[in-house]
């Protein structure tokens, strides 16, 4: 183990593994630790019997933006895969997103007039001009058959309240498609890596000192007693912080809210396709789980048996791993003044979607990295210059 490193980064995510793997490549070191026994973050997947195991839920690779995906085409091929999720609602099943498919089976109906006749009607007929929570604002926006089966039950396991109770302006839109498409991205470039995600992470990873099950509070506590020994510990230039941002300042402004997430996992060796589909969303409120996961089917069936999971939306708190930041309008003044106190800690700076507290897919994590890398390098090239 090296002993010094221009930066120590927290967190072997996506984002500390890109930042890490640029550093690296321009002659910067970096030691990065987590406090998980696996590197890879919320895009770790294992393997079990020719299978790749999305162990934090479905991920699957989308972006419209070439740089991007030339850049994590480096690490990995990917396959053709399209998500096309369906929805299970009392036993019926529906195409998502909602596209002529859904309408067809809604409704009986054929053409996008039709569908669009239909829902049309049904918001006139519920007169919603200024809608007071999430419910009114998606009945605005879809009509009531759409809403009732599809959204409502949905949403509220996700959130854990009523839609009645919860904010207009988390529904902002609903995007209807009338073509007879099931693709759910409208992103040029999709798939998923051949390999598995995990393999992506060590590549990138595999010219940096890794630590492993270690917080960031565990490593600077190890720290302080070797000092104090009189021992040699690590030392670094910057850290680079993709955990919580409140918990980095140990809540002092109070704790910002998240939702988790449980996973249940099946093995069923003796099955060899399960449901048919990667991922098929239960739409229901009175079923817990928000959906099902068949694993295989993200690179079409190879592997012996089958795996699933089934994903339960949770309450968070203190100590459970976040998922979703609740990016209301009362979370999102209390992050601004945790930035303003990131702002004035020197030496550190603040990524992710944790340390950024806002959700990022897959493809702005990585720019959002490259962006920070960038940065770094015309800083020290400025410092740098005699």
């Amino acid at each position: 183990m090296n002993k010094r490193f221009n930066y120590l980064v927290v967190g072997a995510g996506l984002f500390g593994a890109v930042f890490s793997c640029e550093m690296n490549r321009r002659g910067r070191s970096c030691l990065v630790i987590d406090k998980r026994g696996h590197a890879g973050g919320n895009i770790y997947t294992s393997l079990k019997r020719g299978i790749h195991i999305h162990e934090y839920g479905a991920h699957i690779f989308h972006t419209s933006n070439p740089a991007i995906w030339d850049y994590i085409n480096e690490f990995a091929e990917f396959n053709h895969f399209v998500n096309s999720p369906m929805a299970v609602y009392k036993g019926e099943i529906y195409n998502l997103p909602f596209n002529m498919n859904t309408f067809s089976r809604l409704w009986g109906i054929k053409t996008p007039n039709e569908a669009q006749a239909r829902i049309r009607e049904q918001i006139e007929s519920l007169s919603v001009t200024e809608p007071k929570n999430l419910e009114e604002q998606a009945l605005s926006l879809v009509g009531k058959d759409v809403y009732e089966k599809l959204i409502k039950g949905y949403t509220e396991k996700q959130w854990g309240r009523d839609c009645r109770e919860l904010p207009a302006f988390i529904i902002k839109r609903v995007p209807l498609r009338f073509t007879y498409d099931n693709n759910y991205f409208t992103d040029r470039y999709q798939g998923i890596p051949v390999g598995g995600y995990t393999a992506i992470i060590e590549k990138m990873l595999q010219n940096t000192e890794v630590i492993l099950n270690r917080s960031y509070k565990e490593f600077c506590r190890e720290q302080e007693e070797i000092a104090a020994s009189g021992g040699e510990g690590i030392s670094f230039d910057k850290v680079v912080y993709t955990g919580m941002i409140d918990e980095y300042f140990d809540y002092c402004l109070g704790n910002l809210e998240y939702r988790s997430l449980r996973f249940e996992k099946e093995d069923l060796p003796e099955c060899e396709n399960y449901q048919g589909n990667a991922v098929i969303n239960y739409t229901e409120r009175e079923i817990p789980y928000t959906r099902v996961i068949e694993h295989k089917h993200f690179e079409f069936g190879k592997g012996e048996g089958t795996v699933i999971t089934r994903e339960y939306p949770a309450a968070w708190k203190k100590g459970d791993e976040p998922y979703y930041p609740v990016n209301d309008e009362k979370n999102n003044i209390l992050f601004e003044r945790y930035q303003e106190l990131a702002k004035k800690e020197k030496g550190v700076l603040f990524g992710g979607r944790l340390g950024q507290y806002r959700y990022y897919d897959m493809d702005k994590v990585i720019e959002a990295a490259l962006a920070m890398v960038e940065n770094e390098t015309m800083n020290a090239a400025f410092h740098e210059t005699p």
